[in-house]
């Protein structure tokens, strides 16, 4: 997965022009192949906590209000998420009755808070991040402890397979803030942030190679009364090396001075044979194995994977029915067409060892642990595999007349043949087969699937891979030999 940064001059107090000015940063770094944006601290109103105190009710925001609908609508556009950092209605202290229908509410006397909205890809909230260490005194007119309220959690989510840690500016002055985030599994550390010297965007290359994490800082810019941003938008990797940076900004910036730092995280996210994916406990609901021809014939199966017992066509119930569902998504001329999904645990077997003797071949000096965790990158260990459990899918998009699209790859290509293109969040491909990935992608988390981010056709629900994306306390399916459909 791409992710980036967008640095750019908000218009101070104008929410409207700049959740305007987010939704097209997103168009664009949708363009450039990101899955997922993130802007600076109160991007949304500029960092004035004047103009903010001035009108708490008007400069503040809920996560359904009417002026992230630009911002919701192009995440659902592009199939793009986002981190929106804005000043927003204190979620714990203000009941739902006082929300009015526009979204708004009133704060009376409530303090509002520092907040990163996740959007998902289609355009849902998938999680609230309040910042919690807030600077300045605590006395009136001292800083943002006079005019907000902290938060009490962690932020986290994950998307793509990849855990992420978010925190806002102050926090990152915390070394256990890090810290828990790596210890909590996280990978990539967001900060959203509004420092006024490049002493302090340095730091975050001490706290990515402390800690292990892969950082992406989107950074403020702009002089407002309460201080001074001076972008330096950056990405560092969890050695510490500074790999992407923006510029730093100056009056005599042109325009809003907008720019995208992009990093590549392809390399964080959590693997089959990761031992979080194996630590997931199963709880089978006894769902049968249904073969897809009989049970749902308005779904195209393709004919180039046969075995003898008509194995690969077979799904669990609660699978089936989502894919009827997400088809029912797809737009006009396009269509789903499934070309495998229940694999015995023998065959598995025997998938996951020829591919790992062939990376054996290719990498002799590779030790035996690196051996297991790159081919889980493209096999399922035989212990989890979603395959056999008859939680998972192998799909494409095909015309109406069962013609294939472009989505970028052949089913099946490994990381190695493809160059990489074979990740659903690679970043060099064509504008069409990004298209068609996006309306897979869209169509089937919306019907509760999830994929594997090595491979842009597989998809599962139910599975422990898919427990572990989804937070679930279980898997819904373990292993099934053919003989216990």
């Amino acid at each position: 997965m791409i992710i980036a940064a967008a640095q750019f001059l908000p218009v101070p107090g104008d929410i409207e022009a700049n959740a305007a000015r987010m939704a097209a940063l997103l168009t664009e770094a949708a363009a450039r192949g990101a899955g997922l944006v993130v802007f600076s601290e109160l991007a949304l109103t500029h960092y004035d906590l004047d103009l903010i105190a001035a009108d708490p009710s008007g400069m503040t925001v809920t996560e359904d209000d009417d002026r992230l609908a630009p911002i919701r609508e192009a995440c659902r556009a592009t199939g793009v998420a986002a981190v929106v950092n804005a000043a927003a209605v204190n979620a714990a202290a203000v009941s739902a009755a006082a929300v009015s229908a526009t979204g708004r509410a009133a704060t009376d006397g409530v303090r509002p808070t520092i907040s990163s909205f996740v959007l998902g890809p289609d355009g849902a909230l998938i999680t609230r991040y309040d910042k919690v260490q807030l600077f300045g005194g605590e006395g009136e007119g001292e800083g943002e402890r006079a005019l907000f309220a902290p938060g009490t959690a962690d932020g986290r989510f994950t998307l793509g397979g990849i855990r992420f840690a978010l925190a806002t500016c102050y926090d990152n002055s915390f070394p256990e803030v890090p810290a828990r985030a790596a210890a909590d599994g996280c990978r990539v550390y967001l900060a959203s942030s509004f420092h006024d010297a490049a002493q302090r965007v340095a730091q975050y290359g001490q706290l990515a190679r402390e800690h292990g994490l892969q950082v992406l800082l989107a950074n403020g810019t702009g002089t407002g009364r309460s201080g001074s941003g001076c972008g330096l938008s950056g990405a560092w990797l969890p050695s510490g090396e500074r790999v992407a940076a923006a510029a730093e900004w100056s009056v005599t910036v042109p325009g809003d001075g907008a720019e995208l730092v992009l990093s590549d995280v392809r390399d964080r996210i959590t693997l089959m044979g990761d031992p979080a994916v194996a630590a997931i406990p199963v709880q089978d609901c006894g769902e049968p194995l249904l073969d897809v021809r009989t049970a749902a014939p308005g779904l195209l199966v393709a004919a180039n994977c046969q075995d003898a017992q008509g194995a690969f066509a077979w799904l669990r119930a609660g699978v089936l029915q989502r894919l009827l569902t997400a088809q029912e998504a797809l737009p006009d001329g396009l269509r789903l067409q499934i070309v495998e999904g229940y694999r015995p645990p023998a065959l598995q077997r025997r998938y996951f060892e020829g591919y790992a003797d062939e990376l054996r071949a290719s990498y002799p000096d590779w030790e035996a642990g690196r051996i297991h965790r790159a081919a889980s990158r493209y096999v399922s260990p035989p212990e989890i595999a979603p395959h056999s459990a008859g939680g998972a899918v192998d799909l494409t998009l095909v015309t109406a007349e069962g013609e294939e699209v472009d989505m970028g790859t052949p089913i099946d290509a490994s990381p190695e043949e493809s160059n990489g293109a074979c990740y659903t969040g690679a970043p060099d491909l064509t504008p069409a087969a990004r298209a068609h990935r996006r309306v897979l992608n869209s169509a089937l988390h919306a019907a509760g699937l999830v994929n594997y981010p090595t491979e842009w056709w597989h998809w599962s629900y139910g599975d422990r891979y898919w427990a572990l994306a989804t937070g679930a306390d279980h898997a819904l399916y373990g292993p099934r030999e053919p003989a216990e459909r």
